[in-house]
């Protein structure tokens, strides 16, 4: 088998097997523009749009994307190299892969070497759209009071420095005073996050910016863009050297950065788009009224099962999630604590089949072919834990409801955060807190309940006596039995229970 570069000029040499874009990608006019191209945009929302522009029609619905940050450099590089391409490969349950090149990203922007032309180009007429996946930690929350945290260096920077910023905030900023100095019309924001009312968080943050930074603007803002909230789902985990290597063995594509990906896709939007939108409900976006009661299911299943199943296994010495969750003490813990302390704060979904769609993940999470990595998942839980678990914590204590098995995740991650595992390795910890999480969690060696003191993770979660306890009894029983012990004896009571 011959081998392809990956770009346009390849396209039509690349074997059978390999689903390629039938459009013309030089008849695609970018109106949107997304800023954080990782591998999940590639596997969901790029993905959405590549499957629309197979109909010529909706060819003003290309991406530019965005690369907002220094390090973003060798996704940017590798996607200008190849011409925007990349191949999506879809792991199936029976390990049959699905490949496909996705050719919606027709435009590619570095924006620390052009600040200037990222912002011309969101406040560009043919753009309608600003979509981002900027993560948790890129919206700049206090998390302890919620608000705008107006103290980092960068956004000072950004409030001095208007034409060079460093932050999505300052980009978003400029690039809205020029849509309006220009008259290029109204736009919608759409976050792609998962935060909870991310549609509502990327408001509030922004206009506390712009009430900081440009107060002028605030009127233009509040009229002419819609900020929308939207939930979105599927397990993306990062792409491996062998990855790389099977794709070129197998299809004899040459692609420097695929994405591989579950079969599993969700997206749910609300239907807020001041500026128009492309026809994705023909590609299998559901439009609703209000995206909360969904948003809030998979936050407090999915991503905190990802965060149960991460921290425990992490503990216990696995490095995969399927590997983890495969193992039958997390297994049962993740279906116990789905089932007793998140599925009754749940309501208002309409259609959905909670038993089918837990069953679904434990299925998702089990896959063996995905094998996402356990430090992925548990990268930045310091920004994570507040939106996926404690939301769960805080609903189940107004009830004096069941918080154990929240409890034990919660007193694991203190322990994790210390850098080891219970073998005795270290743990590849990424957290925007990691020292001071190790610092509190040192002290917590002493007196565990010191580590919910973490204001701005846990807030003011450290006066809940019932909360306080359990958390220093299960922290107290980890170090004493191991973790492995302490699920084991609890899916034992569970089952004595049911």
């Amino acid at each position: 088998m011959s081998n392809h570069k990956l770009k346009n000029s390849s396209l039509k040499e690349l074997t059978a097997g390999v689903s390629i874009p039938s459009y013309n990608r030089g008849n695609v006019k970018a109106g949107i523009v997304h800023v954080g191209v990782g591998g999940f945009h590639r596997a969901h929302e790029a993905m959405y749009l590549d499957q629309l522009l197979h109909d010529e029609s909706n060819s003003n619905w290309g991406i530019c994307g965005v690369a907002l940050l220094s390090f973003n450099q060798k996704i940017y590089n590798t996607l200008k190299d190849q011409d925007g391409l990349y191949t999506l490969v879809v792991k199936e349950l029976d390990g049959t892969l699905t490949k496909r090149i996705i050719g919606s990203i027709v435009e590619y922007l570095f924006a620390p070497d052009s600040p200037k032309a990222v912002i011309e180009k969101m406040a560009h007429p043919d753009v309608k759209i600003i979509t981002l996946t900027i993560t948790e930690g890129g919206y700049n929350l206090n998390e302890a009071t919620g608000e705008f945290n107006l103290e980092n260096p960068q956004i000072i920077h950004d409030s001095k420095n208007p034409e060079a910023p460093k932050t999505i905030f300052g980009y978003l900023t400029q690039a809205l005073q020029l849509r309006k100095e220009q008259k290029t019309g109204a736009i919608t924001i759409l976050s792609c996050d998962n935060i909870e009312g991310n549609g509502h968080v990327t408001k509030k943050m922004l206009l506390s910016y712009v009430a900081f930074a440009q107060p002028e603007l605030l009127e233009w803002i509040e009229s002419n863009v819609s900020f929308p909230n939207s939930m979105v789902d599927r397990i993306t985990p990062a792409t491996m050297p062998t990855d790389i290597a099977e794709l070129k063995e197998v299809s004899g594509i040459e692609d420097q950065w695929p994405v591989v990906c579950e079969s599993f896709k969700q997206w749910v939007i609300e239907d807020e788009f001041i500026a128009g939108r492309p026809n994705l409900e023909s590609v299998g976006v559901q439009f609703v009224k209000n995206v909360a009661p969904f948003e809030k299911m998979k936050l407090g299943l999915l991503n905190a099962g990802h965060s149960v199943v991460g921290i425990l296994g992490s503990l216990m010495g696995y490095s995969t999630i399927d590997e983890a969750v495969t193992d039958p003490a997390i297994g049962i813990f993740l279906a116990n604590y789905l089932d007793v302390e998140v599925t009754p704060i749940l309501r208002d979904l309409e259609g959905m089949d909670l038993t089918a769609y837990k069953q679904t993940l434990i299925n998702r999470f089990s896959n063996i072919y995905i094998k996402d990595q356990i430090d992925r998942i548990c990268s930045e839980s310091s920004a994570k834990i507040p939106k996926f678990i404690l939301p769960t914590v805080q609903e189940q204590l107004k009830g004096n409801k069941a918080i154990s098995h929240a409890s034990l995740v919660l007193a694991a991650w203190a322990i994790y955060s210390l850098g080891f595992n219970e073998k005795k390795e270290a743990i590849n910890i990424k957290d925007a807190l990691q020292e001071t999480l190790l610092a509190q969690a040192k002290l917590a060696q002493e007196n565990p309940k010191l580590f919910l003191e973490l204001e701005a993770v846990f807030g003011n979660l450290s006066q809940s006596e019932l909360f306080s306890d359990a958390f220093a009894k299960a922290y107290q029983d980890i170090v004493s039995f191991g973790v492995e012990k302490c699920i084991v004896e609890m899916n034992s009571n569970f089952l004595i229970q049911k």
